[in-house]
C-alpha cells in the first residue's frame, strides 16, 4: 500500500475521490476542506481521519464504512451520504490522539444509512438524523431506564438496550437501522416500529 496524504493545508471547492485501491489516505492533520465535495471508495481500513476541519463539505461514501472514526474530524455544516456501519463521531475523550479537535455541528445525515453508529459530546439538535428505517436514541445513557421499560422485542432488548450504559460517557446519541436490527436479533422492523412511536427521544 502506498500512503496518500492530505495534510497542513487548505482545499476548497475541490472534489476529492479517494478511490486509489491500493492507497492508504490520511486526512490531516492541520487540514481544511471547505465546501468540498469527499468521496470515499475505500474500506474504512484505509481511511484515517486525523485533526481535519471539514467546513460546509459534502461526505458521500459510495463503498459502505465500517468502524470508520470521525472523532478527530470537525464537522461544521457537512452532508452526509451512503452506509454507514459501527461508525463515531464527535468527541471522544481520550479514544486517540488528537480526539480534542472532534466536533460536530449543523451536520445533516438524512440521507445516510446509520447502522450502529455513535454520537458524542455534541448538541444533536443541530443535526438532521435519517428517518426511518433508521432510529436513533437520544441521550442513551441519561435515558437508559426510561428506553428499558418501552418492551423492547426480546433480543435487541436483552443485548443493546440493557447495556446502553456500557458505551462511554461522552455518547448523546445512538443510531440503528431497523432492517439489520430485525435481521440481527430476530425481530421484525414493525415490532420495532411499535415500540419506537411510544417515545418521544427516539428520531425516526
Amino acid at each position: 500500500m502506498r500512503s496518500i496524504i492530505y495534510e497542513m493545508q487548505e482545499i476548497t471547492d475541490e472534489r476529492l475521490e479517494l478511490a486509489d485501491k491500493e492507497g492508504n489516505y490520511y486526512l490531516g492533520p492541520n487540514l481544511t476542506l471547505r465546501r468540498c465535495t469527499v468521496v470515499t471508495r475505500v474500506s474504512a481500513r484505509w481511511l484515517n481521519i486525523l485533526p481535519t476541519r471539514f467546513i460546509d463539505c459534502t461526505i458521500e461514501a459510495k463503498q459502505e464504512l465500517k468502524n470508520s472514526t470521525w472523532t478527530c474530524a470537525a464537522l461544521k455544516g457537512c452532508s452526509f451520504k451512503g452506509r454507514m456501519t459501527g461508525c463515531d463521531f464527535g468527541p471522544w475523550p481520550d479514544y486517540t490522539e488528537g480526539w480534542e479537535h472532534g466536533t460536530v455541528e449543523d451536520c445533516d445525515f438524512s440521507e445516510t444509512r446509520l447502522s450502529n453508529c455513535r454520537f458524542h459530546g455534541c448538541d444533536t439538535r443541530t443535526l438532521r438524523l435519517p428517518p426511518w428505517p433508521c432510529f436513533t436514541l437520544l441521550d442513551p445513557l441519561g435515558r437508559s431506564r426510561e428506553l428499558n421499560s418501552l418492551g423492547w422485542p426480546d433480543l435487541f432488548g436483552r443485548i443493546v438496550i440493557k447495556n446502553l450504559s456500557k458505551h462511554p460517557p461522552s455518547t448523546v446519541a445512538l443510531s440503528y437501522h431497523a432492517p439489520t436490527v430485525a435481521k440481527q436479533y430476530e425481530t421484525t422492523e414493525e415490532a420495532l416500529r411499535a415500540v419506537i412511536e411510544k417515545s418521544g427521544f427516539i428520531v425516526s
